[in-house]
């Protein structure tokens, strides 16, 4: 695998070896227990390899291994290489001074996603924004930060926006609230340059963008902004992505997704069809 194809960046491919480790314990009836006892490790240490939210170190891998009655050469070596590229650091880790660890995997698993799905409440999503917009975002976020690290934020915003580019991207799905599109962020001329840029995305066959209108009232995702990604890999689980003031939620319970997943299809049903999309973004648009 490459990182330039979907599914296979640093953060899908410790999710992917962590599911392996976890089918081979289950299979030889270790407990994780057991398993952490033996890599000099605890049972929190066996979970969280399995969860994929870790690094691998080579000898625990091959310890593992060991235990769970993998000794076939060909095998052993496919899981250890596996290890080496999933310790790669990804793109992204040159921003980690302006990158907080707990949004540093859910970078990883957006460059990794074949489908994003996203409900925005409060600002265009991030992968839909401008420059100007993104730096009228941040700078309005980051009281007391330095121009030069309000720069870097920037950037990192708008290097996420490249997976665009790769004939491969992801497909992208938005539903984005009507208050998010009319709050003046950054003022009259950020705003309409903003909304225009929607309006060229939307010529992209892999981004589709509805609104949630005012006119609908209330709604079912009245709870706030979220994302689920989905990966080519049947082996990776959907990821509902709950961003909170200071940290961040990653659900990948199957009745978590499962719920989120109807609230996203309630939104999508009830929202703007993409034609009426375009022509409330140019009257939104024209007003700013």
């Amino acid at each position: 695998m490459t990182q330039n194809q979907p599914g296979s960046g640093p953060t899908a491919l410790r999710i992917l070896l962590g599911s392996q480790l976890r089918k081979l314990r289950e299979a030889k009836n270790v407990t994780r227990e057991e398993a952490g006892h033996l890599i000099r490790g605890s049972e929190s240490k066996i979970s969280r390899m399995e969860l994929g939210r870790v690094g691998f170190k080579e000898r625990d891998v091959a310890d593992l291994l060991t235990l769970y009655g993998v000794v076939d050469h060909q095998a052993r070596s496919a899981v250890l290489d596996l290890v080496a590229t999933a310790n790669e650091p990804g793109w992204w880790h040159r921003f980690n001074d302006v990158l907080p660890t707990w949004f540093q995997a859910f970078v990883g698993l957006e460059e990794a996603a074949a489908r994003i799905r996203t409900y925005e409440v409060q600002f265009v999503p991030g992968l839909l924004q401008t420059k100007e917009y993104a730096r009228a975002v941040v700078t309005a976020g980051a009281a007391g930060i330095g121009a030069e690290e309000i720069a870097r934020r920037v950037d990192l915003r708008l290097e996420r926006q490249r997976m665009f580019d790769r004939p491969d991207g992801p497909v992208f799905w938005a539903v984005i609230d009507e208050a998010a599109l009319r709050r003046p962020i950054g003022g009259a001329e950020v705003m309409r340059a903003q909304i225009e840029h929607l309006i060229d995305l939307m010529r992209q066959p892999n981004i589709t963008i509805q609104v949630m209108p005012f006119s609908f009232g209330g709604h079912s995702a009245e709870g706030g902004a979220f994302s689920i990604l989905r990966f080519p890999d049947s082996d990776l689980p959907d990821v509902v992505y709950v961003e909170q003031l200071a940290s961040a939620l990653y659900l990948d319970k199957r009745e978590d997704v499962d719920r989120y997943t109807e609230v996203m299809e309630r939104l999508c049903a009830v929202s703007t069809t993409p034609d009426e999309t375009i022509e409330l973004l140019r009257t939104i648009a024209d007003e700013f």
